[in-house]
């Protein structure tokens, strides 16, 4: 089996993506003061991901 083209690109992740990974959902609920270092990083709340200009 091959691998997709969009994988083998080296800057394949810095597209816009619909799914943020939980890490950077952390980081935007972070920005936005929204979480705080100690609460659960399970159940996050959904983050409107916008596309970059």
């Amino acid at each position: 089996m091959s691998v997709d083209r969009s994988l083998k690109v080296k800057g394949a992740l810095k597209r816009h993506r619909n799914v943020l990974s939980r890490e950077e959902r952390v980081k935007v609920l972070s920005e936005e003061e929204r979480w705080e270092e100690g609460n659960k990083v399970t159940g996050l709340p959904k983050v409107s991901h916008r596309k970059p200009k």
